[in-house]
């Protein structure tokens, strides 16, 4: 098969090819976007959002291309529209005019005001005077969320048609303590790691183990659908009985940042190393165990 094609979306996304020879091994940043769109008119200043951000995650897993596993990164902030959700997951009652697209059914996430278009920044305040426009809304979905998507789904589809499935990574931070917009009780002080599997659905034992037993043995507390159990984005990709198997991971923040301030921490270079190593670490897994349907 043909080596999946190297793409730069301006603004919108970066997907950085697996340098041979290649693996069964991807990865996707959705969330560590911030360049925000020129006419994005938010209530209060840039900096007040960013606590949004799943800042410096591209960049910790930047290894992965040179070892032989795909990266697609988000270059928008998820605040803006979000990756990890599903187009209808906005409740209409934030939008105005006549929408055009399928009926919005807002979910747990869009209660929470972590929708497609996130109505709440950290800890829980409104992002916009207002609501949005629904021209605003389809431009949103239209320019930056369905690219991210094709652009993903082009990953996995080049993996899968050469290896017959992959191992899919779906790459997150976490803040270190629970707020007001969490799903668990706010104050809820957070592990190093957490696994989204969606209760099991969306990858076999094999790859969990191995990102669990790795982490472990480095002393971190790693945790498995505690909260954090993955949305949109591994629901769509994970199939194990097809060979297509896909983990959420979730870093505490705490390990690499200054969460205040928005800047790499002391910890960073050590942080950056323990994830090098999990890359390398999944990709001897990968080669060992090639996916395909059971």
């Amino acid at each position: 098969m043909t080596a999946l094609p190297e793409l730069d979306v301006p603004g919108v996304l970066r997907l950085h090819a697996a340098a041979e020879p290649a693996v069964p091994l991807v990865f996707d940043s959705p969330h560590s976007g911030s360049i925000y769109p020129e006419g994005f008119r938010p209530a209060v200043a840039i900096a007040a959002l960013r606590p949004a951000e799943d800042a410096f995650v591209d960049d910790l897993f930047a290894a992965a291309p040179g070892k032989g596993a795909a990266l697609l990164e988000a270059l928008f902030p998820r605040l803006y529209v979000d990756p990890n959700r599903n187009e209808t997951d906005m409740d209409p009652a934030h939008v105005d005019g006549p929408w055009d697209g399928p009926p919005l059914q807002p979910g747990p996430k869009a209660r929470l005001g972590q929708g497609l278009v996130w109505m709440r920044r950290p800890p829980g305040l409104p992002v916009y005077d207002g609501k949005i426009a629904a021209a605003d809304l389809r431009a949103r979905i239209d320019d930056y969320h369905r690219p991210y998507h094709a652009a993903l789904g082009r990953m996995l589809d080049w993996a899968a048609g050469r290896f017959g499935g992959y191992y899919h990574i779906n790459c997150h931070s976490m803040p270190a303590v629970a707020t007001a917009m969490s799903a668990e009780p706010e104050g809820a002080v957070r592990p190093d790691f957490v696994l989204g599997t969606r209760d099991g659905t969306t990858t076999g034992p094999a790859l969990i183990d191995c990102v669990r037993n790795y982490l472990s043995a480095r002393g971190y507390d790693v945790r498995v659908d505690h909260w954090y159990k993955g949305v949109e984005i591994v629901r769509l990709a994970g199939d194990p009985a097809r060979g297509r198997h896909s983990l959420q991971i979730e870093i505490n923040r705490r390990l690499y940042m200054d969460e205040r301030k928005i800047e790499k921490s002391a910890g960073y270079a050590d942080m950056k190393t323990v994830i090098t190593g999990l890359i390398d670490e999944l990709r001897r897994f990968a080669a060992a165990h090639l996916p395909g349907p059971k």
